[in-house]
């Protein structure tokens, strides 16, 4: 039988991360929401926890545990706030975790306890200007002079970027020319205030406004050879495995915001009161909360399904877009019922239903948007 009760040690993570959550975030994180504001503090206590850590082995300053934990771990952030929700998943899904996999004992040993204690931040530019969906069409561009490479370029929407902490991002260039004719990209290594490399302004976003996100510019900017990150010519391929992996994390956050609509929704049906009585004993307020507990349960067990075939060593691409496609659709979706629910209350911006109405959107577009989810399932199952 399958099982996908939590072991003691998970459960007592998601436990303290519950309790980390409404206790530190809730009563502070609608004041650095509305006034995008990166919550660099809260951000620290994180790392002091450790949850930037948490896939990583003891050796590298990490946790010793697995992708699922940090998953669970997302979940129960994105229930209350998905800003620090995604400052965690890219920082360490997005930011670390290329290191780890495809770094050299040195580069591990420079970055990873760093990274893990949450005293520096991560990232990950691959997305371009015009570029969207199509990463393979990258145009920025690494030549091996005197020893360093020479990066030109810039990147779009990048997550922890600019930061008081970011400490480094790891970037795709093309590199060259592979004998078939098309574009050598690899992944190259550049710490935060090398000369030539420049952050942009945050964007100005519907949601996530807590949350760092920026365009990058590169202009002969110069990083030692030894910065770059796993084979020459093998950036992309490790960057699609690295996002493979993100997917399950995206969803793990997805399934969050919906239980955190649910959490919501119950409280303030007990609470709201019209025609004499809670709104809650109304029907089609049950029907509402009942269908959007469905929706979130049926989505946490796809992310188990993933993470569960991931951890075993056997393929997971489907399972993880699977996970990715519906968890977002319906945390989309909830967000919309949670917004009814709470009627004019829930379209405030300082309500908690209100960001999560406007943290939803994303969930169908980073990271590989639905459509792209959907062709891979397609393709995985030999459609076309």
């Amino acid at each position: 039988m399958l099982d996908y009760r939590l072991d003691e040690e998970t459960e007592a993570l998601r436990k303290v991360v519950r309790e980390f959550s409404q206790d530190v975030i809730a009563p502070q994180i609608g004041a650095f929401y509305e006034a995008d504001e990166f919550p660099t503090a809260i951000v620290r206590q994180m790392g002091e926890l450790g949850l930037f850590g948490l896939p990583f082995p003891e050796e590298y300053g990490g946790s010793g545990g697995t992708y699922f934990t940090l998953c669970v771990a997302l979940e129960e952030l994105a229930r209350v706030d998905s800003s620090v929700a995604i400052t965690l998943e890219a920082g360490v899904s997005l930011g670390a975790m290329p290191v780890f996999r495809f770094g050299t004992e040195e580069q591990k040993q420079q970055w990873l306890p760093r990274l893990c204690a949450g005293e520096a931040l991560g990232a990950f530019g691959l997305t371009e200007p015009g570029g969207g969906s199509d990463a393979g069409s990258t145009r920025t561009t690494a030549r091996l002079e005197d020893g360093h490479w020479v990066v030109n370029g810039s990147k779009a929407f990048i997550t922890n970027a600019g930061t008081d902490i970011t400490g480094l991002v790891t970037v795709t260039a093309v590199t060259g020319e592979r004998p078939d004719g098309k574009k050598e990209i690899s992944a190259i290594m550049v710490p935060s205030g090398t000369p030539g490399f420049t952050v942009g302004k945050k964007y100005s976003k519907v949601g996530w406004n807590a949350s760092d996100t920026r365009e990058l510019f590169f202009d002969d900017c110069r990083v030692p050879a030894e910065n770059l990150l796993g084979e020459r010519g093998r950036g992309f391929a490790q960057f699609l495995s690295i996002l493979g992996e993100g997917r399950i994390a995206i969803s793990a956050l997805a399934v969050g915001l919906a239980q955190g609509c649910v959490d919501e929704s119950v409280k303030y049906a007990a609470l709201r009161e019209a025609f004499g009585q809670p709104i809650g004993r109304n029907q089609a307020i049950q029907f509402m909360i009942a269908d959007m507990e469905v929706r979130a349960s049926t989505a946490r067990l796809a992310y188990y399904r993933a993470a569960e075939r991931m951890l075993r060593g056997e393929p997971y691409g489907r399972e993880a877009s699977i996970a990715k496609l519906y968890s977002s659709e319906m945390a989309m979706e909830n967000a919309r019922y949670a917004t009814q629910v709470h009627g004019g209350y829930g379209y405030m911006n300082e309500s908690a239903v209100g960001r999560f109405y406007r943290d939803a959107k994303i969930l169908e577009i980073g990271e590989g948007t639905s459509e792209v989810q959907r062709m891979l399932i397609a393709r995985d199952l030999g459609v076309g």
